[in-house]
């Protein structure tokens, strides 16, 4: 009976060894990304005087900001225009508006 319990509790100590070891040692599972996500972005075609080829107006939906680009026949290049932040915009245009009136 003696050795029965000898060996049992054995036994129970391999188990609690191996469950130990297990939470201890690295997990292989995967983690998403800690860093900011990607943009989104909408692309539009259109045209503009003095630029003989199409462009494409890009909108940065999560940095505020609008870019173009447009390609070059002669050249095969494209040419990218500076971005400009949507919310320096839309800032000076409120203040052209000036405050809404309540009616």
């Amino acid at each position: 009976m003696k050795s029965a319990v000898l060996w049992g509790l054995g036994a129970l100590n391999v188990v609690l060894a191996v469950l130990l070891i297990n939470n201890l040692l690295p997990s292989n599972q995967a983690h998403a990304q800690g860093g900011a996500r990607p943009s989104d972005y909408i692309m539009v075609p259109g045209q503009l005087q003095g630029i003989p080829n199409g462009v494409v107006f890009i909108l940065d939906t999560s940095k505020g900001e609008l870019s173009a680009m447009s390609y070059d026949d002669v050249t095969n290049t494209l040419s990218p225009m500076p971005k400009i932040s949507l919310e320096q915009v839309f800032k000076a245009g409120a203040s052209v508006a000036g405050p809404k009136k309540p009616r």
